[in-house]
This record gives C-alpha cells, sequence and structure tokens, in this order.
C-alpha cells in the first residue's frame, strides 16, 4: 500500500497548527513562505486574501507534497486593514473597528503533488462593542494584538469585546476548518 504524501504548512503561525491538529492533523514540516505581502492598487480584500493564499502556496510546493498555505484578511469595507506591529497601528485599528461591523476573509491554497491547486475563502462578518477608552488600552496592554490583522487575535482577551460574530470562528483565528477539511479531502488527502 502506497504511503500518503506528506502535508507542509506554509506558515508560521503555531494557531494554524493548533487548528489543523483540531483536525487530527500534524503537518509534517512547517515551511513558511517569504513572499511580498504588500497589496496591490485598488486591491479589494477578498482577491486579496486569495492572492496571498495562493502565492504563499506556490512559493512553497516541492512536487512531492500537499503543501497548504492561508491568508487572513481583516476589512472595514473595502479596506485592507494592516498587520499591526506597533501600538498605534493596532489603536488605529481597534478604534475604527469599535463598535461597528467588519468582514475577516480566511483564504486557504492547497497544492497537491500533482500540482493542481485548489482554493477556498471563508467570510465572516464580525462586530465589535462600543470600546471605552479604558476596554481598548486594557486590550493593548496584553500585547497580543502584535502581528494580528486588524489589531487583535479574537482567540484572546478580543473574544470578549465582540458582540456578534457570523461566519467562521476558525477562520478569524486563522485557518476556516470547514473549508480546509473541504479542501484536503477534495484534494484526496486521507484524513483520520
Amino acid at each position: 500500500m502506497a504511503t500518503q504524501p506528506g502535508l507542509v504548512l506554509a506558515s508560521a503561525s503555531p494557531r494554524r497548527r493548533d487548528l489543523l491538529a483540531r483536525l487530527g492533523i500534524a503537518p509534517d514540516a512547517v515551511n513558511p513562505a517569504d513572499i511580498d505581502e504588500t497589496p496591490q492598487r485598488t486591491e479589494l480584500p477578498r482577491p486579496y486574501a486569495l492572492r496571498m493564499a495562493h502565492e504563499k502556496a506556490l512559493a512553497c510546493t516541492d512536487g512531492t507534497s500537499f503543501v497548504l498555505a492561508g491568508d487572513t484578511v481583516v476589512a472595514a469595507g473595502r479596506r485592507i486593514l494592516p498587520k499591526a506591529e506597533d501600538e498605534a497601528t493596532a489603536r488605529d485599528c481597534l478604534t475604527l473597528l469599535s463598535g461597528r461591523r467588519h468582514t475577516v476573509y480566511s483564504a486557504i491554497a492547497l497544492v497537491a503533488p500533482d500540482g493542481s491547486i485548489r482554493e477556498r475563502v471563508s467570510e465572516t462578518q464580525v462586530k465589535f462593542k462600543r470600546l471605552s477608552d479604558e476596554e481598548l488600552t486594557a486590550y493593548l496592554a496584553t500585547g497580543e494584538w502584535h502581528g494580528k490583522a486588524g489589531g487583535y487575535a479574537i482567540q484572546g482577551a478580543a473574544e470578549g469585546l465582540v458582540s456578534w460574530l457570523q461566519g467562521s470562528h476558525s477562520g478569524v483565528v486563522g485557518l476556516p476548518l470547514y473549508e480546509t477539511r473541504a479542501l484536503l479531502k477534495a484534494a484526496g488527502f486521507a484524513l483520520g
């Protein structure tokens, strides 16, 4: 009986590894893609998320393994919010999102050993309560916003600030499990 090709996760995110574990999957290798993640001029959030996942997967393809990549984009309307690398950016993002709905696009791309590519995107609507100055300051003090799209991590303290969510909670964390499972199954990856 032939053994199944391995699975490479094209991401350094520990959250994506944890989410894959919920499906009973441990990647055989972790190979973060090193690509330019700058949005193209006038690029909309959904196509941007799909392009990033696609490019990350292709950048790590080795021709022998399944390669899974993902990208999560937080959008306020047509505006792509940045990954917060400093507190000022996180504060700006959270101030913009306070009391309003926003959309989180979580795209995944899977390259099979034969080179075929499958892609899916999860779209989730999230609404934060109106944040007081004290709540905003307390959340920023956690530091969990660092490196996170839109300046927050829903799997942490920010979950207590979300008043409403419609869609995939795991997608907001960084890997939509329903879509990931469907993609792997469609590609012939044996799930437990």
